[in-house]
């Protein structure tokens, strides 16, 4: 399984435009083929900052997610509202304690 943490930093002034997006395109994403888990949190402060973090049945179907035209049309809407780059990390499990 991969976990997938995304950091998405937003415009304050896009933020409401950005949880709409969210709204209308979460359902569709953990639909998708291989995804099993998906969430968005929120930075405490600042409060512009969102995290999704999403499970994934392995590389693959992340990598399927990215290159379809599901993706492709929610980032072409999302990047628009960014105040900085979007940083992405894809981790396995080590260990739980």
């Amino acid at each position: 399984m991969i976990k997938r943490i995304v950091k998405l930093t937003f415009q304050e002034e896009k933020v409401p435009e950005f949880l709409d997006l969210f709204a209308n395109t979460h359902e569709r994403i953990r639909q998708f083929n291989g995804c099993q888990h998906l969430e968005l949190l929120r930075g405490t402060n600042p409060s512009n900052v969102f995290f999704t973090y999403s499970y994934w049945e392995n590389a693959e179907a992340l990598e399927q997610y990215r290159h379809s035209d599901l993706f492709k049309g929610t980032w072409a809407k999302t990047k628009i509202l960014f105040a900085d780059r979007p940083e992405a990390w894809s981790v396995e499990v080590v260990e739980v304690g």
